[in-house]
């Protein structure tokens, strides 16, 4: 069953985890629609280049966790790539439709069902494959409710200097001094896992303008907790 995080003041904007992972297999269309037809914000997803040039959903750099089949992904074609089943979320493969979706597909299901892409750019991307994401989802009509991320510092660069006004999170599993004047000097908002964060980091963040995304939280409590803080977002596998 998925939890509902109820709240009595502001609720942070929700976002599922590689769509709703806590339901259908991750980084599925099925996944992405179980979002689409829940009350989240966003929908974060994980996007790669793929031998071709092509840019296929997928979280790992390997599918073997997913498939069961072991290939590098940046060393692998999109056909290759497309013709591997998923194991589902009980282990087994068998459900056709468990396929790595293309970007196109997980910028379609967003569109259709009015949830804002938070696309996480994976390893580092050399500029014109970045340039080509933009163009994808721009083509798609639904650049201006696309939020970047990602833990790579010169992908989110890259991104602020095609885009200067586009929503971008840096990613991070730490906190201080230093990364805060990183966010200011390239006006990043920050995605950070909900461990390292602190309210007075927080509170920090907010008052040089930050907003700040917090990954990946599964249970009510800290929900709560992380609410009465003030984050703006919550990325989560199952909590809505």
């Amino acid at each position: 069953m998925q939890d509902t995080l109820h709240l009595t003041g502001k609720k942070p904007l929700m976002v599922a985890h590689r769509g709703v992972s806590g339901l259908e297999m991750e980084n599925t269309c099925s996944a992405f629609v179980a979002a689409g037809n829940r009350s989240y914000y966003g929908i974060e997803t994980d996007v790669h280049v793929t031998r071709d040039g092509q840019f296929v959903i997928i979280h790992d750099d390997d599918t073997a966790r997913v498939t069961g089949d072991s290939m590098t992904v940046e060393k692998t074609s999109m056909e290759t790539l497309r013709s591997l089943r998923l194991l589902d979320k009980d282990g087994l493969r068998g459900r056709k439709d468990l396929v790595l979706p293309e970007l196109k597909e997980y910028t379609r299901i967003c569109k259709k069902y009015g949830k804002v892409s938070v696309l996480e750019l994976k390893n580092h991307m050399q500029p014109q494959h970045i340039r080509q994401i933009v163009d994808v989802i721009r083509e798609e009509g639904w650049l201006e409710n696309t939020v970047f991320i990602s833990f790579d510092l010169e992908n989110m660069v890259c991104i602020r200097e095609m885009l200067p006004l586009q929503p971008a999170q840096y990613l991070t599993s730490a906190i201080g001094e230093e990364l805060l004047d990183t966010l200011k000097q390239h006006h990043l908002d920050l995605d950070v896992y909900y461990k390292a964060l602190t309210r007075d980091f927080l509170e920090a963040c907010h008052a040089a303008g930050i907003r700040v995304n917090v990954w990946t939280v599964d249970e009510l409590e800290d929900c709560r907790r992380l609410a009465d803080w003030g984050v703006d977002y919550i990325t989560s596998n199952i909590v809505e």
